[in-house]
């Protein structure tokens, strides 16, 4: 390794691996192989492969009918569910770009996305129809299409045998298939692009680095299918392995649980650490059967040192940590059967690069070890944000993607995350990453969890203050938080405030929403 921050992934590609052209070849494979095999099960509701490829067809020739074609948009407005999962590929099968939407999102957030999208069809459910009313008003959007309870159900598709996809008028590689938003919780959300080409990649960086057995496996995913992760592994990577998925409709540990155990699941899709914690607090959790897990895969917030001893203890399989953005992923994965290291997110996966550069120009590359801000070059990138062009500019450069998350490499090529460049705090000139306290702050005994933002302050410019979430039952005072902070952090980095809460602020994927806790400052 040179001494510069450029590392590749440390193994290839497996281009062994089954190859297509879009994500709806992708399906059409999985029916081909699988058809008899349940694709999704749902609570009660189970869905074949065979099923599912004539509900895809079924409702993708109600969507061309309302004008859905290469070029156009449809934006799905759902929770969860079998419908959702065959809306994606029906508005993908149709050649237009599919838009998953927050179903949660207040009218005014809703707007913010809508306003330039020009949408020919929404599709909802039960809870968001009249959710889905205002917004086709808002925005013209000729067609509103409710699956589920209420609404069209998938049964006649699914029993249609006549029904099938035109083969001949699948999407190409290089057909945008994914409009997906960006979280907006540190500023305004933007739709980002992306292609069928680069959504599959993803799917085979995946499985290079977490071998799965087609055909066999069986996925457990709690994550918003809104989201990239939910979206890009969650959803594709068990039609990609011809396995089945098996939907929780809403994170409830004992749920969770009870389903890893039921359904002998090898892949839990779990994510943030929020979500393990929970699982272990689960009275049903030290008596289910988890001998079939094979992966537990983690991103999108930190793992504490202690999540991860307590996790391999109890189950046998650690937490593998990896990180990706909205933009593009995954970026970097922890292998399954090689060397990791504790609070590092890997190494970049096959077919990326990855460099640390300086904060002021992002360009100048830094030795390994020095902090800045890291930019990935990989074939899962979007191709841009839509009709935003400056943004897009500021973003992508001469190939690669400033992901504005800040970090280093060590000597073996590992990367670690300090913090978002957004959230760096500056205390009377020292650059603190509010991450960096955190991880200090979750090694009290007594913390579970806690975030730190940054407040104004006329001596030092900005000053930190502390949310503490402590474990149930405990007590800590005032005096003995700053004294632990004493003893482990240089006087810059240490919270000048602490508050102690209940919860902490969540965005709608289970992230800490730093943008609401300052507004409780």
């Amino acid at each position: 390794m040179t001494s510069i921050s450029h590392v590749r992934a440390p193994r290839p590609l497996n281009l062994s691996l089954p190859q297509h052209e879009s994500l709806v070849h992708m399906l059409l494979a999985a029916v081909d192989a699988q058809p008899n095999l349940a694709a999704v099960i749902y609570e009660q509701q189970i869905i074949t492969y065979s099923e599912f490829g004539r509900a895809v067809a079924g409702l993708a020739r109600r969507l061309e009918a309302a004008g859905a074609k290469r070029g156009e948009r449809v934006i799905l407005m759902m929770a969860n569910s079998i419908e959702m999962d065959v809306a994606l590929f029906a508005a993908m099968a149709t050649g237009a770009q599919v838009g998953p939407l927050n179903p949660f999102l207040t009218p005014s957030e809703l707007k913010k996305q809508l306003v330039d999208v020009q949408a020919c069809a929404v599709i909802c459910d039960a809870i968001t129809k009249d959710k889905a009313a205002a917004v086709a008003a808002e925005f013209g959007i000729r067609t509103q299409i409710q699956l589920g309870a209420g609404g069209v159900s998938l049964d006649d598709w699914k029993r249609d045998a006549t029904l099938a996809l035109d083969r001949s008028k699948l999407p190409k590689a290089d057909d945008l298939a994914l409009l997906i938003f960006t979280g907006g919780s540190t500023g305004i959300p933007k739709g980002v692009n992306h292609t069928h080409r680069g959504l599959f990649v993803s799917c085979v960086q995946h499985v290079t680095v977490w071998p799965c057995k087609f055909g066999e496996e069986r996925f457990l995913n709690v994550a918003p299918m809104f989201h990239i992760w939910g979206f890009g592994f969650s959803t594709l990577v068990p039609i990609y392995t011809q396995s089945t998925l098996v939907m929780v409709p809403r994170y409830e540990a004992d749920k969770v649980v009870q389903g890893l155990s039921d359904h002998k699941i090898t892949v839990f899709a779990g994510g943030p650490a929020p979500i393990y914690m929970g699982l272990l607090t689960s009275p049903l959790f030290a008596g289910a059967d988890l001998k079939s897990l094979k992966y537990c895969p983690s991103g999108g917030a930190p793992c504490p040192a202690e999540l991860h001893r307590e996790w391999l203890e109890k189950t046998g399989q650690p937490l593998l940590e990896g990180w990706g953005m909205t933009e593009g992923a995954p970026f970097c994965l922890n292998v399954c059967d090689g060397k990791r290291k504790l609070l590092s997110v890997g190494n970049p996966v096959p077919g990326n690069e990855l460099q640390v550069v300086d904060l002021e120009t992002g360009d100048r590359v830094l030795p390994v070890g020095e902090r800045g801000e890291l930019r990935v070059r990989t074939p899962t990138v979007m191709t841009g944000y839509r009709n935003h062009p400056e943004e897009t500019a500021r973003t992508l450069r001469d190939g690669w993607i400033h992901t504005g998350d800040i970090g280093y490499v060590d000597d073996e090529g590992f990367v670690f995350l300090v913090d978002r460049k957004k959230d760096m705090v500056i205390v009377g000139g020292f650059n603190v990453y509010p991450r960096e306290v955190d991880e200090v702050l979750f090694k009290h005994p007594k913390i579970r969890e806690a975030a730190t933002v940054g407040k104004p302050d006329s001596r030092l410019g900005e000053v930190l203050v502390a949310f503490v979430v402590l474990d149930q039952g405990a007590t800590l005072t005032e005096d003995d938080f700053f004294e632990y902070c004493k003893t482990e952090m240089v006087k810059y980095k240490r919270p000048v405030e602490v508050r102690f809460v209940d919860a902490l602020p969540r965005t709608g994927t289970n992230k800490i929403n730093r943008l609401a806790l300052r507004d409780w400052i």
